[in-house]
C-alpha cells in the first residue's frame, strides 16, 4: 500500500490500459496492440526539454514523454523511442489523445453524439481489452 492510500484510504488510478486501433509492428513482424501507459511526473515532463533532439525539433517532444511513460506494448515492456518512431500515425495520434486525457484532464472517456439519435454519452477512448464487455 502506497503512502496516499495509507493516509486517505483511497487509491488513486496512476496505470491506463488501451488498444491501439491498429498496433505497433515489431522487427519480428508481430503484431502489438493492448498497451499501458502510467501517468506522467514532473521529471517526465521535464527532463526531455534538455534533449537535443527536442531543441532541433519540438515535435521529437511527444516521441519522449510516451517513450517515457508507455510501460508496456503487447509484449514489448521496454517501449522505447525507436518504438514510438516506428508506431503507425494513427497509433501515435491515439496515444498523444491518451497521454493529454489522462495527464490533464484526468479522465479517458470522451463525450461523443450519436449520428442517428443525437444522443450525448460516454465513451472509454482507451479501449477495452479483447474478451471484456
Amino acid at each position: 500500500m502506497s503512502r496516499s492510500e495509507q493516509v486517505t484510504g483511497a487509491t488513486m488510478p496512476t496505470e491506463y490500459p488501451f488498444v491501439l486501433p491498429r498496433g505497433y509492428v515489431d522487427p519480428q513482424g508481430r503484431v502489438h496492440r493492448e498497451g499501458l501507459m502510467r501517468l506522467a511526473t514532473a521529471r517526465d515532463e521535464i527532463a526531455p526539454q534538455a534533449d537535443p533532439k527536442v531543441r532541433e525539433n519540438a515535435a521529437y517532444l511527444t516521441v519522449l514523454l510516451l517513450s517515457r511513460t508507455v510501460t508496456r506494448l503487447g509484449d514489448v515492456t521496454d517501449v522505447t523511442t525507436d518504438t514510438v518512431e516506428n508506431l503507425f500515425a494513427s497509433d501515435l495520434a491515439f496515444l498523444q489523445d491518451l497521454y493529454r486525457r489522462i495527464n490533464q484532464e484526468g479522465r479517458t472517456e470522451a463525450e461523443v453524439v450519436c449520428p442517428s439519435c443525437e444522443h450525448l454519452f460516454l465513451v472509454d477512448v482507451a479501449g477495452e481489452a479483447p474478451g471484456e464487455s
